[in-house]
């Protein structure tokens, strides 16, 4: 690791991170267990009147096609079901967490449409391999995490990282380990085990960008699938999106078939508008 960013150093000003809301981080994790129920989820969203309101509106979004409008999270959870809902929630959670200080040049709109694009490959993919659709959205949505809370603690340092990748037209994740010694894939697992994530979640968003070391076809490699076909569908917008090389093993495991893969783009570019209008990103 670099001068720029110690471990001692990260440590500390990664603690300043502002907090998930309260439901957000308990209903991460409760993905993969049984225990919350609807009423669980309807008094925990009643404390946060914020997310309450912006889940009902993601909830009466054209996404779903409701033919009437949806008034409350209980109804919300009767008609979309519990694990859609608990989506929404951490969906709109998760896009009004935090944003980096203005005088980083970084683009949040278009990290936050990636991340929503990578969400939905990752549910779309998950359903076509007969994987879990909720941990696939999960943590598609969550795989940069790491980004968002590198450029809000190390606002300076990580201006020198945008400023090599243009400088050396490179990946991201390669600038970042140039100039910090680290990566945004490290640090989101850090941060997933700060948070109490699910293990299974925290090794997802921890090694994403090298699924083929570890575990191939399960969680990381369907991130890692998800995060590759967001960045080729360029649901970001950014016009110097780089599409991360799939190691061949991962590719041969877990790549579906030319049908499905064409019913996978379908399915999430009709979704994805309208779900980023909903998020209002």
């Amino acid at each position: 690791m670099s001068n720029l960013v110690t471990p001692e150093v990260l440590k500390a000003r990664l603690k300043d991170l502002p907090s998930l809301p309260a439901v957000v981080a308990e209903l991460i994790a409760s993905i993969g267990n049984d225990t919350v129920t609807s009423d669980d989820v309807a008094t925990k969203l009643s404390k946060d009147l914020a997310l309450s309101a912006k889940t009902l509106r993601l909830a009466n979004s054209s996404f779903y096609g409701m033919s009437r409008q949806i008034e409350t999270i209980q109804e919300a959870v009767t008609i979309l079901g519990l694990r859609t809902v608990r989506n929404l929630v951490i969906a709109g959670g998760l896009t009004g967490w935090a944003k980096p200080p203005a005088s980083v040049d970084f683009n949040f709109h278009a990290f936050w449409r990636h991340a929503i694009g990578t969400a939905l490959c990752g549910q779309a993919l998950a359903m076509e391999l007969d994987m879990d659709a909720d941990m696939g959205f999960t943590a598609g949505l969550l795989h940069d995490i790491g980004q968002m809370s590198l450029t809000c603690c190390f606002p300076d340092e990580y201006m020198q990282v945008l400023l090599h990748r243009r400088t050396h037209d490179c990946m991201l994740i390669d600038a970042e380990r140039a100039v910090l010694g680290t990566d945004h894939a490290v640090i989101g697992g850090l941060i997933a085990e700060q948070w109490r994530f699910s293990p299974v979640i925290a090794e997802a968003i921890a090694h994403h960008h090298a699924p083929a070391m570890h575990h191939g076809p399960g969680l990381v490699g369907l991130a890692h699938m998800a995060d590759a076909l967001s960045h080729g569908l360029g649901l970001s917008g950014l016009e110097d999106e780089y599409v991360p090389l799939t190691p061949p093993a991962i590719w041969g495991a877990m790549a579906p078939s030319s049908e499905a893969f064409t019913r996978l783009f379908a399915k999430v570019e009709t979704q994805f508008e309208s779900v980023c209008q909903a998020l209002q990103i």
